[in-house]
């Protein structure tokens, strides 16, 4: 089922999203977030766009949201996108699902863009967001820092 986070999800988000602070370099974050900044994180962006979870058995496996692109009014029509899955629900077509599902609701808020920013190499998240129609329009070379190594980001946009 994937339906509207709340911030009683936030716990179980966490315990998707610290594993991947930790041990990964597809977020920037080196710092685990706690349940409380989460669920801060949760109320704000819902206030205004989407942040879906996928719940199966009771269980949080997934989550997907956006937030706005930039701060200027100008960008006030592009959002840059997030997907995160637990181990366990990965390579089942669940990431697809839920990230199809938040593009469907960006389309109904009139949103123009979706921005997909990706730490490279990550052929994971780079066949995603190809596959949902993404493309890649950007490559910032060693832009990022995390555990004693350069990283490069590139983007990856929508047309909605």
């Amino acid at each position: 089922m994937i339906r509207s986070a709340t911030i009683e999800d936030a716990g179980a988000i966490c315990s998707i999203y610290n594993p991947y602070v930790g041990e990964t370099t597809i977020t920037f974050e080196d710092q685990e977030v706690s349940v409380e900044a989460m669920q801060a994180r949760i109320a704000e962006v819902t206030v205004a766009l989407p942040w879906l979870v996928f719940e199966a058995e009771d269980e949080v496996g997934g989550y997907a949201y956006a937030t706005r692109w930039r701060a200027r009014a100008a960008y006030r029509y592009s959002v840059e996108t997030t997907v995160y899955l637990a181990p366990r629900f990965q390579r089942r077509g669940i990431g697809q699902k839920l990230y199809g599902k938040l593009i469907e609701k960006l389309r109904g808020l009139g949103v123009h863009r979706a921005m997909g920013g990706i730490a490279l190499p990550n052929a994971g998240s780079v066949a995603l967001h190809e596959k949902l129609g993404f493309k890649k329009v950007a490559h910032f070379e060693a832009v990022g820092r995390k555990f004693d190594r350069w990283i490069d980001v590139g983007y990856w946009q929508l047309s909605l």
